[in-house]
């Protein structure tokens, strides 16, 4: 039998052996897209550093062989911007979830994209906080079961991309687990851009938000994930009410702009400069 062509990047001394995630869950998937982007873009592992915060998400940096900084719950960006600062020819790739992105590290969020940092922020949406039992999240659709919302989810939800885009990312895509060329693709382009690069990505949760939402098993969710998105072109051209209850996926946000750690170093190297004058 062959074997998968990610194995060479996989840890299997972690605990969970293995590893933790549940029969068809989404993250695998986008840990093995995230693995296929830095195989095409011919990047030196010694020089990418991953790092993730806590829950099934947060994991994902244990599993890569490489470098990895497995930090705190909501904090994730918070540490790759001070090692990006430090080191600044590293490759820094962000996973977090979408409870602990917009919950408890939605500050950290708003201030990485609003400062313009050089790193690639890769969400995984599952609607849920599906480690600890799928209580909702602040993505968790209105009308949807939780285990905190067994009558319907009351709550509006966060849209990531407008929120990323609003606060200053240069680069914002959204793709579910079924889009695996597209977000494989932005996965590239986020790692190449300079500035915050912010991805999300739907994705299935069976075990939890599958269940209780009665959509079915991984592939049956990847079956609604295809069912369900638009196109952002044809979304901008399609009917409001029509648009309910769709993932609208594409690229929202590509521009250029000034990268915080490269105006930082730019600061001290004119401060240097005025020091030897004087």
């Amino acid at each position: 039998m062959k074997k998968h062509p990610a194995l060479k990047y996989f840890r299997f001394d972690r605990p969970g052996n293995p590893h933790l995630w549940c029969p068809g869950c989404g993250i695998p998937q986008i840990w093995y897209y995230t693995i296929k982007a830095i195989e095409e873009l011919k990047l030196d592992i010694d020089k990418i550093l991953w790092v993730g915060g806590s829950g099934c998400t947060g994991r994902m940096c244990t599993y890569w062989i490489g470098d990895y900084f497995h930090t705190l719950h909501g904090r994730p960006l918070g540490f790759a911007t001070g090692v990006k600062l430090a080191n600044p020819e590293l490759t820094v790739i962000c996973h977090m979830g979408d409870g602990e992105v917009a919950g408890i590290g939605g500050n950290h969020l708003i201030q990485t994209a609003r400062r313009n940092v050089d790193l690639t922020a890769i969400v995984v949406n599952n609607f849920n906080y599906g480690m600890t039992g799928g209580q909702f999240s602040p993505t968790t659709p209105r009308g949807a079961f939780t285990m905190t919302s067994q009558l319907g989810h009351i709550e509006y939800p966060f849209d990531l991309c407008k929120l990323a885009a609003t606060c200053g990312a240069t680069y914002v895509a959204r793709w579910t687990t079924f889009h695996s060329r597209a977000l494989i693709n932005s996965i590239k382009k986020g790692i190449q851009k300079k500035g915050l690069s912010f991805i999300e990505v739907i994705s299935q949760c069976p075990t939890q938000y599958g269940r209780r939402n009665k959509i079915g098993n991984g592939m049956q969710m990847m079956k609604w994930f295809k069912r369900s998105s638009i196109r952002k072109e044809k979304a901008e051209k399609t009917p409001k009410e029509e648009l309910k209850d769709k993932f609208i996926v594409g690229e929202f946000v590509d521009i250029e702009k000034a990268e915080f750690g490269a105006s930082l170093r730019g600061l001290i190297k004119k401060r240097r400069k005025e020091s030897v004058k004087n």
